[in-house]
C-alpha cells in the first residue's frame, strides 16, 4: 500500500490485537509451529516465523518499513547465531499487509533475494484472499525447500532454534 506517513501511522494505531488474533488463530499458530518443526527435519537450516500486528507511532514516524523491522528482528531473536549461517526469518507486518524474508549470509549467499522475493509474493496472494494458514505453511514449505537443497539434513540435526512463532 503506498500512503502518506498519516494514512500509514493511522493503519498501525488501528490495527487491534482483535485483528492479528483473527488473522492468525490459536490454530493457525499451532499448524505454523507444526510446520516449522517438520520441515526443519529435511535440512540442517532452522527457521523461526513472526508476526506482528503494527508498529509503534514511533516506528512509523520514523519511517521504519518492514524490511528494517524484520532486520531488527532477525538480530533480536538471535536467528544469526546458527552454527552453519543458515536461519531464516520469515516476518509478516499485518497493518502493512508485507512479508519480508531474511536469510543469514550463509543461505543467502546460495539462494539470493529474487529466491525470497518469490516466497513472499506467493504468500501475499494467500494473505489478500484471508487465508492466512495456508499462506504461511506454504511459506515455510517454500523456504524449507530452498534450505533442504543447499543444506539438507545430514547425521544429527538439532533444533538450535524454537519452531512456534512469534507474535509481537
Amino acid at each position: 500500500m503506498r500512503d502518506g506517513i498519516a494514512g500509514r501511522l493511522l493503519r498501525h494505531l488501528f490495527m487491534e490485537d482483535w485483528a492479528l488474533r483473527r488473522a492468525f488463530t490459536r490454530d493457525v499458530l499451532a499448524a505454523i509451529g507444526t510446520a516449522v518443526g517438520t520441515e526443519e527435519r529435511r535440512t540442517s537450516g532452522e527457521l523461526r516465523f513472526a508476526v506482528e500486528g503494527g508498529l509503534s507511532p514511533w516506528r512509523v514516524l520514523k519511517r521504519q518499513g518492514a524490511r528494517d523491522r524484520a532486520i531488527e528482528l532477525f538480530s533480536a531473536l538471535r536467528i544469526w547465531d546458527t552454527e552453519r549461517n543458515n536461519g531464516v526469518l520469515i516476518y509478516v507486518l499485518l497493518a502493512d499487509r508485507t512479508v519480508e524474508i531474511v536469510a543469514d549470509r550463509g543461505i543467502h549467499a546460495v539462494a539470493g533475494a529474487a529466491q525470497w522475493e518469490r516466497v513472499c509474493a506467493e504468500m501475499q496472494k494467500h494473505f489478500s484472499r484471508g487465508a492466512w494458514e495456508e499462506g504461511a505453511v506454504s511459506g515455510i514449505k517454500a523456504v524449507s525447500d530452498v534450505l533442504a537443497v543447499h543444506y539438507p539434513a545430514e547425521g544429527e540435526n538439532p533444533n538450535e532454534l524454537p519452531d512456534q512463532p512469534v507474535v509481537l
